[in-house]
């Protein structure tokens, strides 16, 4: 082939991309085989003599696991050749002209040799070496070498390619969890199969059916990232969340979801087999012989831990006369494997799924104490779990599972899917079980509080029927099961009342304690708040938070048990502060977090406020205003966007400026939203759709405004701005960050000090704080 010809079959990789049959591994497959031919008559064109000289194929082209836009990784082997250079660069030229992304090396097998002795990445490289062109017994005896040294070094390599893997994983994250996973770096993705594969060179060889699950779930992630890179025309790893419809298209699935379910399932599988043949890597004592497989280990005395369970090899094991088709004897390894802290033994496992019956219509009392046991085992609770999960166990003892499984939760304040964030919430849960009267509802209670997302309609009340029917089937009394059907049905209600409504109105209070009926219940559900909001992700949980729900929890708790509520609700304004407004004291004070403000009325006085701690960097999390003698008192609980120490000093010159009339809000608010704009490409998707609600039911004492919308810098100035330019007096203010999306709660009265009724005035209000919205045009 001339070398012209060669050059135009390169440009033929336009027809294999534009053949959307081919995905995954085929495509990738017969762009490799493209790329040979094409490297093949480069070779023949520019290499006259090709007397020890090879052309060779490392890495993943070595793989022959070409993605769209995968580095060409090349290495010229050659014997000492005085003219290898110029050789090299009539090689490499054409590849460049080509536009391709080239990574090449030059060197003698005696130099490769040697750097693989010491460069774990030149070794593992040559694993997967492939000829391409020249002298093939020159490439076969530096891949037989290589293998001989991997298994000679291995007792060297592996502990240091397993340091890599856990630290690949603490930098890349759960490809399965992710909400914009990295295929191929992330703990479940491409790379840790890579990694597998080059451990059973050295050390063992993987069973059969495990490694036909292995290459299956694999070939779903290399063809999410196939896709990736055909879609996106770009080389990629990160499967971002504007990206996933389309790779979702290009495979085939239904939506985006069933793509991401797809990807999160196949990823808890790669990284649940990966963490076994780690774990046991690095807890087993292996024998000299190398080649002797995982099952031929080191016997160690066993150890007793329950009725037909010990701890042989590290590992909690059924002995061999155990009842594997008993659901209580799956249920009494997985309680011991937590609670020593040990891995349950792949064999046992086996067996129980080979065997194991599905858990009675009614629970044995004590298949309900062994799972509460398991669960109030915390942090050591999940790995175990999903180990049964793995093997299909644990939809025998809980079959309502099964819709939950891998399924994600795609916006940006969920971090697991539905299954995981279940198992994370109830293990947070088993930590704060000193709190509660009933520890075994809290944690089963977490287990369970979404366990109605996998099914059609409104997860809430489609939870409450679900638990009823897990309850009773465990075998809890009525009177607990409706405490655990409570639950599910009030699991946001501390939430959404702490951080949505004035913990000083007395209606406030009242109702949250109607609703939960007893104090038991009201504890139950302030720790299962904590621990759902904590395993849902950082933007759900904050100090500011945690203080809401506790004190609304303590409020509640004080009077369902016949306190006064004036007894602990705190007074605004204080005596000291009502009495500086009656003698036209004035005030601009920052301190802790706290800015402090009292001044003249003035119309608009509390939008100037907001707008000057906008420009100084703050978010407002809690306002609070009263009014009287012709004075303003307003209160804002702040914390900084950039989580910096706040200066109060220029925040409280600002706010000067602000009440003076002498700062251009607006005009500095543009300022500031054209200088943090973000990239016009990327909008993660909402949490919630912008909306505005008007409320006059929950307060007996004034209008509750909420408004949901994306977080942008001035909104609350806008917003409470708006407010004021239609006669409304704002008495308190919260701001709720949902992860990039915000909603806000504006206690209100009018001008006459009553609460908003006129069908017309609301529909201003709605029109105007739209309007706020929409020209808000830049997130925080």
């Amino acid at each position: 082939m001339a070398l012209g010809e060669a050059r135009t079959s390169a440009l033929r990789r336009d027809e294999l991309l534009a053949d959307r049959a081919m995905v995954g591994t085929v495509l990738c497959r017969a762009l490799a085989r493209r790329t040979d031919e094409w490297l093949q008559g480069i070779f023949s064109a520019e290499v006259t003599d090709a007397e020890g000289i090879a052309l060779v194929a490392v890495g993943g082209y070595g793989r022959a696991e070409l993605c769209p836009y995968s580095d060409i990784d090349l290495l010229l082997l050659h014997r000492d050749r005085p003219d290898i250079g110029d050789i090299a660069t009539r090689l490499w030229y054409p590849i460049w002209d080509e536009g391709l992304k080239l990574g090449h090396s030059v060197r003698t097998p005696r130099e490769t040799r040697e750097l693989a002795k010491s460069d774990l990445d030149t070794a593992t490289s040559l694993l997967d070496a492939r000829h391409i062109a020249g002298d093939a017994e020159l490439t076969a005896d530096l891949t037989a070498d290589n293998a001989a040294q991997w298994l000679r070094s291995a007792r060297r390599w592996l502990p240091l390619l397993a340091q890599r893997v856990a630290e690949r994983h603490r930098r890349s994250g759960e490809v399965a969890y992710k909400l914009e996973p990295d295929l191929k770096q992330g703990r479940g993705g491409l790379r840790d199969v890579h990694a597998l594969r080059w451990a059973e060179a050295a050390v063992f060889e993987m069973d059969e059916a495990d490694s036909r699950k292995l290459w299956a779930d694999y070939e779903v992630i290399l063809a999410a990232r196939v896709e990736l890179h055909r879609t996106t025309d770009r080389p990629g790893d990160q499967l971002l969340l504007q990206e996933q419809d389309g790779v979702a298209a290009a495979l085939d699935y239904a939506d985006a979801d069933e793509l991401m379910a797809a990807i999160a399932s196949s990823a808890r599988s790669i990284a649940w087999r990966s963490d076994e043949i780690w774990a046991w890597l690095r807890d087993s004592e292996l024998p000299p012989e190398w080649r002797r497989r995982l099952r031929r280990r080191t016997s160690r005395n066993n150890t007793a831990l329950d009725v037909d369970v010990m701890t042989h090899e590290g590992r909690a094991v059924l002995a061999d006369d155990a009842d594997a088709a008993d659901p209580c004897t799956a249920l009494r390894l997985a309680r011991a494997a937590a609670t020593h802290g040990l891995r349950m033994d792949r064999p046992s496992l086996e067996r129980l799924h080979g065997q194991m019956a599905p858990m009675p219509e009614q629970w044995p009392d004590e298949a309900r104490k062994m799972f509460v046991d398991l669960l109030l085992t915390g942090t050591a609770a999940p790995p175990v779990i999903e180990a049964l999960d793995q093997m299909d166990l644990f939809v025998r003892i809980l079959p309502e599972w099964a819709p939950n499984r891998s399924r994600p939760q795609r916006n940006a304040y969920h971090q697991f899917t539905v299954d995981r964030h279940l198992c994370e919430a109830a293990a947070l849960a088993a930590e704060l079980v000193d709190r509660v009267d009933r520890p075994d509802l809290l944690v089963v209670g977490a287990l369970l509080h979404d366990i109605g997302k996998g099914y059609p309609g409104d997860h809430t009340e489609v939870g409450m029927g679900l638990i009823a029917d897990i309850a009773h089937r465990m075998g809890y009394p009525p009177t607990d099961v409706d405490v655990l059907v409570a639950m599910v049905e009030h699991h946001l209600l501390l939430p959404d009342v702490a951080t949505r409504r004035d913990l000083e109105d007395p209606d406030t209070i009242a109702e949250v304690a109607r609703q939960a009926r007893t104090v038991e219940t009201l504890r139950l559900l302030g720790a299962l708040t904590e621990a759902d909001s904590v395993a849902t992700g950082p933007s759900a949980w904050s100090k500011w938070k945690a203080s809401l729900v506790r004190e609304l929890v303590a409020r509640c708790a004080h009077v369902m048990e016949g306190g006064d509520i004036d007894e602990i609700t705190s007074k605004f304004p204080t005596p000291e502060q009502r009495g500086m407004m009656e003698a036209g004291e004035r005030l601009v004070l920052g301190e802790g977090d706290t800015l402090l403000v009292i001044a003249p009325d003035q119309h608009g006085m509390f939008s100037r406020v907001a707008g000057a701690l906008a420009l100084s960097g703050l978010r407002v999390l809690l306002a609070a205003a009263h009014s009287e003698y012709g004075m303003a008192l307003e209160r804002f609980q702040v914390e900084s966007t950039l989580g910096l120490e706040i200066d109060w000093p220029q925040v409280t010159a600002y706010v000067e400026q602000a009440l003076a009339g002498r700062l251009a809000i607006e005009a500095r608010l543009a300022e500031r939203i054209s200088t943090y704009e973000v990239e016009p490409d990327f909008t993660p998707r909402p949490v919630i759709a912008p909306k505005v609600s008007v409320d006059n039911d929950s307060s007996s004492t004034a209008t509750i405004i909420e408004l949901a919308a994306q977080a942008r810098i001035g909104l609350l100035s806008r917003v409470t701005s708006a407010l004021s330019q239609l006669g409304l007096d704002i008495l308190s203010a919260k701001v709720q960050d949902l992860g990039g999306d915000v909603v806000h709660a504006y206690y209100v009265r009018d001008g006459e000090g009553n609460k908003v009724t006129d069908q017309d005035h609301i529909n201003e209000i709605n029109l105007a704080l739209q309007h706020a919205i929409d020209t808000s045009s830049t997130r925080v």
